[in-house]
């Protein structure tokens, strides 16, 4: 929940407003792949993320794939639930084409980042490389950091306490770390902080452009209004 922006409505809204087509055709195939990989499991041993298999296999597809499967139903339910939450009002801001870039570049920049990591002289690294990573949670994550950057003190109704958005997006995070790693044994850590550092970098990387900063001052003055 978020409060309303109109004088006129309630004092609190039930989430960000209406969903768009886009929202609804990525919710959609999250679902479809949730439930067609739950009545054929092997799939994701095709889809989902094995930094081994894309090493030595060249299975590309798995960097972008494994962003729609999911291990368990707490585990879709949450990044879904984050992906309408957040992902509205950051389309409405943005607008769907960088919204879409956004989303992609840091949910399969996330997967790069974790195949990198599994190559690394560690213990962790070493169980990474022969594990089944799945899920939405690397791009989800980067949402999360770009709306907490974007709306830091915006009051979320969470339950029924109102809190800044830097806090409740650290909390709905947390809920979805504990969800995935519950689910997937804890090997899903390095796509987490690699959709976060990706984000991270994205967001940065664009405001040193003059022409970006020109588009992010426009783009918060009518936030800002609205």
């Amino acid at each position: 929940m978020r409060r309303s922006s109109s004088p006129y409505s309630s004092v609190y809204s039930f989430g960000p407003g209406p969903i768009s087509t886009t929202l609804k055709a990525l919710i959609g195939a999250n679902v479809a792949a949730f439930v067609i990989t739950s009545l054929l499991p092997v799939l994701k041993d095709y889809l989902g993320l094995v930094p081994a298999l894309v090493i030595h296999r060249f299975w590309v597809w798995q960097l972008a794939t494994y962003m729609f499967l999911h291990g368990g139903i707490f585990h879709i339910l949450f990044n879904m639930l984050a992906l309408w939450m957040f992902g509205a009002e950051l389309e409405r801001v943005w607008g769907t084409r960088y919204f879409l870039k956004f989303y992609f570049v840091t949910g399969i920049g996330a997967a790069v980042l974790t195949v990198l990591f599994s190559l690394l002289p560690f213990d962790l690294a070493r169980v990474v490389y022969g594990s089944n990573t799945m899920g939405a949670s690397g791009a989800i994550y980067g949402l999360l950091l770009a709306y907490a950057m974007s709306f830091p003190d915006r009051p979320i109704l969470l339950v029924v306490f109102p809190v800044p958005a830097r806090i409740a997006v650290a909390i709905l995070g947390a809920i979805a770390l504990f969800s995935s790693l519950s689910e997937s044994g804890g090997v899903a850590n390095a796509t987490h902080l690699g959709g976060l550092l990706v984000a991270y970098l994205f967001l940065k990387g664009a405001r040193m452009h003059p022409l970006a900063e020109v588009k992010y001052r426009y783009l918060k003055l009518k936030t800002n209004r609205v």
